[in-house]
C-alpha cells in the first residue's frame, strides 16, 4: 500500500474505534441498568454489585478502545508509524477483535462478526502499511548473510585493498 492510502486508512480506523467505544459503553450502561431494575442474580452474587461491575467494565474496555483509536489518530495525523508501545496496543487490539468475532458469530450473529473483522482488517493493514522498509529491521542483511549498509557488504569504502595484477 502507498503511503498516500495508508493515512486515510488510519484515520477510518480511528474514527471506527471511536465509535465502537462509545457503543460499547452504551451497550455496558444499558446491561448494567437491566441488571439492576430486574434484580437479576448469578450464582447469588448480588444484583447491584452486577449492575456496577457491568458499568466498570464497559467503561474500562471503552477506554482501552478510545486509546487504540488515539493511537491511530496519532498515526493518521503525523504519517508515522507507531512507537513501540502504540504498536503493541494495536496488537493486541486486533487480537481482542479477532477473539470478539469468534465469539460474536455464535453469540451475536454474522452481522457483528462481519463488523469485528472490518475493525481487525483495519487495524492490521494500518499497521501493515506503516511498517519500515526492509521488513522492518534496522541491521538488515543481504540473502548472502554479510551486513549491509552505507558502505556496502565488503567493508568500507575508503579502504579499498589493493588489486594485484
Amino acid at each position: 500500500m502507498g503511503p498516500v492510502a495508508r493515512r486515510p486508512v488510519a484515520w477510518l480506523a480511528a474514527i471506527v474505534l471511536f465509535v465502537e467505544a462509545f457503543g460499547i459503553v452504551l451497550l455496558n450502561w444499558f446491561l448494567g441498568l437491566v441488571v439492576d431494575k430486574q434484580e437479576m442474580s448469578l450464582a447469588g452474587l448480588d444484583p447491584r454489585a452486577m449492575s456496577v461491575g457491568s458499568w466498570i467494565a464497559g467503561g474500562v474496555f471503552g477506554l482501552y478502545l478510545v486509546l487504540c483509536g488515539l493511537v491511530l489518530l496519532r498515526t493518521a495525523i503525523t504519517d508515522r508509524a507507531p512507537g513501540g508501545i502504540g504498536r503493541i496496543v494495536l496488537i493486541s487490539a486486533a487480537v481482542v477483535h479477532g477473539l470478539l468475532g469468534a465469539f460474536a458469530i455464535s453469540l451475536v450473529g454474522w452481522l457483528a462478526f462481519v463488523f469485528m473483522m472490518v475493525v481487525l482488517a483495519l487495524i492490521v493493514l494500518t499497521l501493515v502499511a506503516y511498517e519500515k522498509a526492509g521488513g522492518g529491521t534496522d541491521g538488515a542483511q543481504d540473502d548472502g548473510g554479510a551486513a549491509t549498509g552505507p558502505t556496502g557488504p565488503t567493508g568500507p569504502a575508503s579502504s579499498p585493498e589493493p588489486t594485484a595484477g
